[in-house]
């Protein structure tokens, strides 16, 4: 006789959640284990939670699948996405963006240009820890001739690769956060396109203003070192913006973000037979497998050796992992005993956004990495956005500033270590200066708790969903 199904004590909540962000936090900071397999594990453990609360086996097998089946148009965007990247590179569109950014370069607004770069390089190829390591570290090297502090050219760094991470269409981040928020790509960077740019142009004040310090005639050595390794592996060419500009232009048009970003892919591949001189097998390779490239300059060989399908194949497993672990702990009944309790404390948009930009947060904290956060905050938090009457965009939008804008303060964090690790800065050091972060989150509370930037589910609608 089976056992009637009981939601979970809270107890029992705390309990399971402590066991997989110990996982994750020993998995990545303690035993150097990718967190795919802490994911992997704690299936198990809210699995046998659920065989306790009465559930049988089958119904939680099946609820994993359905969390995995809501994902699977994510997991097409991160394989073309991939394929994009690889091309990119392969075509020189992305080494030509970096080529054509660092000719701005000039010491009087360094630190302005430094955020800049950065942000299009993360913008146009929608990798933080790849525009880090690419324009990311040609910054600090430039820096250090200049004689700007390390920990605030890291700031500038940090502040642009995130600003243009969590904008990109081609981001892993921002596919992730608006498919657990259930809520489209485009709509979900227009929601945070508004207070971002705001706080963007604060931030490039900011910069500007301490960047004067470090103006006077110094060289650019590292920056003509960078460039001529650029030049000589590829064919730099201003046309390289095309394919950029046409990606972009399509998706800002709302068309289908898997069927433009294969067809970006397909533009990389046009690109390397005709600008790089490239044989259109070698070329086709680059869709799959990483670029390979010897330049002389080994940050450049590393970074721009990368993209492809295969390497989005860790990322494919945290989100499946991710949206399996996500319905169990939807059907077990944990979501709904953490959101009951939240409910009690949460009464005006305000606090509601402040709960879940902190949610986010402690996710990479005790998760130790952003997927986490982004896979847990907006199913923790989802149905209070319904209660309050407002559109899941804020959702993601919340858990997105929250998730992706602080991943790299945490210091055992997969972005604080990787972070930390690129620049030669460590975390704690860099934080300071991380002001887009602070000022996004800042505004973003400050506009909650007025009533402003926040979008409401239309009456007619909300009558309709009742």
């Amino acid at each position: 006789m089976q056992h009637p199904i009981t939601l979970p004590k809270m107890h029992q909540v705390v309990a399971c959640l402590a066991i997989f962000l110990a996982l994750a936090f020993s998995f990545t900071s303690l035993l150097d284990l990718p967190i795919q397999l802490a994911l992997f594990i704690a299936w198990f453990v809210i699995m046998g939670l659920g065989i306790k609360l009465g559930h049988d086996y089958k119904s939680l097998e099946q609820a994993a699948i359905d969390g995995v089946s809501k994902g699977m148009g994510a997991i097409l965007i991160l394989v073309s996405v991939g394929a994009l990247v690889g091309t990119w590179i392969a075509g020189g569109i992305v080494p030509s963006i970096i080529y054509f950014g660092l000719k701005v370069i000039h010491p009087s607004i360094f630190l302005l240009a430094t955020l800049i770069i950065c942000s299009l390089t993360s913008l146009a190829t929608g990798t933080s820890w790849g525009s880090a390591a690419t324009a990311g570290i040609a910054m600090m090297g430039i820096g250090h001739s200049l004689g700007v502090p390390a920990p605030l050219v890291a700031g500038a760094v940090l502040s642009g690769v995130y600003f243009g991470d969590k904008l990109s269409p081609l981001s892993d981040s921002v596919v992730l956060a608006s498919t657990m928020s259930n809520v489209d790509v485009v709509e979900h960077i227009k929601g945070m396109l508004p207070i971002s740019l705001f706080s963007y142009i604060i931030t490039a004040a900011l910069f500007s203003a301490v960047g004067m310090r470090y103006a006077g005639n110094v060289s650019l050595e590292q920056v003509e070192l960078v460039m001529q390794a650029l030049d000589q592996q590829f064919n730099i060419t201003p046309l390289a913006v095309i394919p950029v500009v046409l990606v972009l232009g399509l998706l800002a048009n709302r068309k289908p973000a898997f069927p433009v970003i294969s067809f970006g892919a397909l533009l990389g591949l046009v690109w390397a037979i005709l600008f790089q001189d490239m044989d259109p097998v070698r070329a086709l390779h680059s869709a799959y497998s990483p670029f390979a490239i010897t330049s002389g300059v080994e940050f450049i060989d590393n970074i721009l050796g990368r993209g492809g399908m295969e390497s989005m194949l860790g990322s494919v497993a945290v989100i499946i992992f991710g949206l399996g672990f996500g319905g169990l702990l939807e059907k077990v009944g944990v979501l709904e005993v953490i959101a009951n309790a939240f409910e009690k404390r949460i009464n005006n948009i305000g606090s509601l956004t402040s709960y879940t930009i902190s949610t986010a947060f402690l996710a990479n904290v005790f998760g130790s990495a952003m997927y986490v956060s982004l896979i847990l905050t907006p199913k923790i938090m989802g149905k209070n956005y319904d209660r309050l009457g407002l559109q899941r965009k804020n959702l993601s939008r919340n858990a997105e500033f929250g998730g992706t804008l602080t991943c790299g303060m945490v210091p055992w964090s997969d972005n604080g270590i990787f972070m930390a690790g690129v620049l030669g800065v460590a975390t704690l050091d860099y934080l300071p200066y991380m002001w887009l972060s602070f000022t996004c989150i800042i505004v973003t509370i400050t506009l909650a708790y007025c009533g402003k930037a926040v979008n409401r589910v239309p009456v007619i609608e909300a009558a309709s969903s009742r």
